[in-house]
Formats: C-alpha cells, sequence, structure tokens
C-alpha cells in the first residue's frame, strides 16, 4: 500500500506500519510501500516508537511523505567481526 492511501484511511493519527520497500536519496529512506499493522494514540506513540520492531516505524499520516534521515554518525564505533 501506498502511504498516500493510508493517510486516507486513517487521518491525523499515528500508525504503526511495516515498511515493505524504500529507495535512499540523500541519507534518507524513503518510503515507497508499507503494511499497516494498527493505529497508536497519541498518548502510547512515543513509547510504540520505542517499541518497534526492525523493520515497522511509528510514523504520523499529516505527513505528507514517509521520510526516514539517516544518521551516519562519525564518531560511532562499530565492531567489526
Amino acid at each position: 500500500m501506498k502511504w498516500q492511501e493510508v493517510r486516507e484511511l486513517f487521518p491525523n493519527q499515528f500508525v504503526l506500519i511495516s515498511i515493505l520497500n524504500y529507495h535512499e536519496k540523500d541519507n534518507k529512506k524513503i518510503v515507497d510501500e508499507v503494511a499497516p499493522i494498527r493505529t497508536i494514540s497519541d498518548e502510547d506513540a512515543n513509547k510504540e516508537f520505542f517499541k518497534a520492531e526492525p523493520g515497522n516505524i511509528v510514523y504520523h499520516t499529516s505527513n505528507e511523505e514517509c521520510v526516514i534521515h539517516i544518521r551516519r554518525d562519525p564518531m560511532m564505533r562499530v565492531k567489526r567481526a
């Protein structure tokens, strides 16, 4: 399902979505296809955001696009195997 369809089905709400397809551009993941899982109350949005499984995200349908900013922190260490 396209993000625009989710926005029409769940206007002005937080939703938990599964990201099915995206593309990267300028340190951003631009989400192309999603599967809505459920709506989230405003009060629970922050808690649910941090509980979301990998590949899922809590996002508000007031946003015209579903975009995730990729943080590439040069000070972050990554353990190499």
